[in-house]
C-alpha cells in the first residue's frame, strides 16, 4: 500500500471520528438528542459487574508512543456494564495509593470500588464495584433532573471508603457535603455557601470542577470553576474559599475557548485543571493544565501551563473526571474518566492514566499554548 493511500485512509478515519465526536459532545451539552439519563428513583445500592478492555495505546496511529506533552502514558481501559445507570461519570476521586476510587454521575448516581494494576502498574480492571443513588437529606434518591445533575467531586477527608466529600451540581446550582461509609454515599448533609457571582452561571454551565487544596498557603481551602462562566476577555471564572467561608473570585486564561470539566489537587498545593472543547470542523479536544500553588490567589488572572493537549487522533472521549495521586517513584499519576452521556452507540466510558515526573512538575512552564496535538 502506498504512503499516499495510507495517509488518505488515516485522515479519513480521523475526520469521521471528529464528526461523530462533535455530534456526541453536542448531545451531552443538551444541543441534540435530548436528556436520555436513566432515572435513579428505583436504584438499589449494590454490586455491579464492570468489564474492562485495555487500550492498546493513547495515539491511534502510533500505539508504541508513550510521551504526550509532559505526560507519560501508563494505560487505559474501555469500561462497560449491563447496569443501566452505569455511565455519565463526571466527578472522580482516588485514594493515596491509587487503588480505591469514588465517582459520581450527572444522572444522580455514585460508584465506588478499586482499580486493579498489573506488575508494570498499568490499570487492568475495576473490582469490588458498587453503585447507588445520590440521596437528599431525607434519604430519598434525587428524582428531578434539575436536582440530580452532579458534575464534580472533591475528597474532603479520609478515604473513598470512609471519609467526607463535596459534590457540585448544576442546573440547580449548589455544592453539598456528603459522608462516605463503607464505600457508600450517605444522604446529603450541609450545603456550602456559593459566591454571589454564581448567579451569572448558565443553567447547563454551572460548577463543573471542585477541589480541596492539599498543601501550600491555601491548604484545606476549596477551589471551584464554572464550566462556562467567562469574564469579558473570555477567561474562566473560578473561586477560592478564604477564611470564614468567603468565596473570592479569580480568573484563568482561556486561549482556545475551552470549557473547564474538572480539577484535581496536588500534594504541594498546585492544581490540575482539565478542559474540553468541540467544534464540528475538528471534533473533540482536551487540555490538561497546571496552576502552581504560588499562582493561586484571589483576584489574580492566572496563565497556567499546558501539560497535555489531545484531539481525536488520541484515545479520548468526553473527558470529565480527573484525579491525581503520588506513585511509588514519587511521580504524579493522573487519572481521567469520560462521561458517555448514556449514548453508548457513539460514546465510551474510558479511564486513562498518565505519569508526570517530579522533575517535569518542578520545571518552569511555557504557557497555555504549549504541547498542541
Amino acid at each position: 500500500m502506498s504512503a499516499r493511500v495510507l495517509r488518505g485512509k488515516q485522515q479519513g478515519r480521523r475526520l469521521r471520528f471528529a464528526a461523530i465526536a462533535a455530534l456526541v459532545i453536542a448531545a451531552g451539552a443538551g444541543m441534540a438528542l435530548g436528556d436520555n439519563k436513566p432515572s435513579t428513583t428505583d436504584l438499589r445500592t449494590g454490586p455491579i459487574d464492570v468489564e474492562a478492555r485495555a487500550l492498546a495505546g493513547f495515539d491511534r496511529l502510533d500505539r508504541e508512543k508513550t510521551q504526550f506533552g509532559k505526560l507519560t502514558w501508563r494505560g487505559g481501559l474501555v469500561l462497560t456494564s449491563p447496569a443501566k445507570t452505569f455511565g455519565g461519570w463526571s466527578g472522580f476521586a482516588v485514594d493515596a495509593d491509587g487503588k480505591g476510587f469514588f465517582a459520581i454521575s450527572d444522572a444522580g448516581a455514585w460508584m465506588s470500588g478499586a482499580i486493579a494494576y498489573d506488575d508494570r502498574q498499568r490499570p487492568t480492571a475495576l473490582t469490588s464495584v458498587r453503585l447507588g443513588a445520590i440521596q437528599s437529606k431525607s434519604g430519598d434518591p434525587l428524582s428531578r433532573s434539575r436536582d440530580r445533575d452532579a458534575e464534580a467531586l472533591a475528597l474532603l477527608e479520609g478515604t473513598t471508603q470512609e471519609g467526607g466529600v463535596l459534590v457540585s451540581f448544576e442546573r440547580k446550582h449548589r455544592i453539598v457535603r456528603f459522608d462516605i461509609e463503607a464505600g457508600e454515599l450517605s444522604p446529603a448533609a450541609a450545603k456550602i455557601a456559593l459566591p454571589n457571582s454564581a448567579e451569572e452561571m448558565p443553567k447547563n454551565g454551572g460548577i463543573e470542577a471542585i477541589a480541596v487544596l492539599r498543601g501550600g498557603p491555601n491548604r484545606g481551602k476549596l477551589v471551584a470553576f464554572s464550566e462556562r462562566l467567562r469574564d469579558d476577555d473570555g477567561n474562566h471564572v473560578g473561586w477560592l474559599w478564604e477564611e470564614e467561608d468567603r468565596p473570592r473570585r479569580f480568573k484563568l486564561t482561556n486561549g482556545g475557548d475551552y470549557n473547564v470539566t474538572d480539577a484535581a489537587p496536588l500534594p504541594d498545593g498546585s492544581l490540575l485543571v482539565l478542559e474540553r472543547r468541540f467544534r464540528a470542523s475538528e471534533g473533540v479536544r482536551i487540555r490538561l493544565r497546571l496552576v502552581r500553588q504560588q499562582q493561586l490567589r484571589a483576584g489574580e488572572t492566572i496563565d497556567a501551563e499546558t501539560l497535555l493537549a489531545a484531539d481525536g487522533g488520541r484515545e479520548i472521549d468526553n473527558m470529565e473526571g480527573l484525579a491525581a495521586h503520588v506513585g511509588a517513584g514519587g511521580e504524579i499519576i493522573v487519572t481521567m474518566i469520560s462521561d458517555d452521556n448514556f449514548n453508548r452507540r457513539l460514546q465510551r466510558t474510558i479511564l486513562l492514566q498518565f505519569a508526570l515526573s517530579a522533575g517535569d512538575l518542578a520545571a518552569s512552564g511555557s504557557g497555555p499554548e504549549a504541547a498542541k496535538p
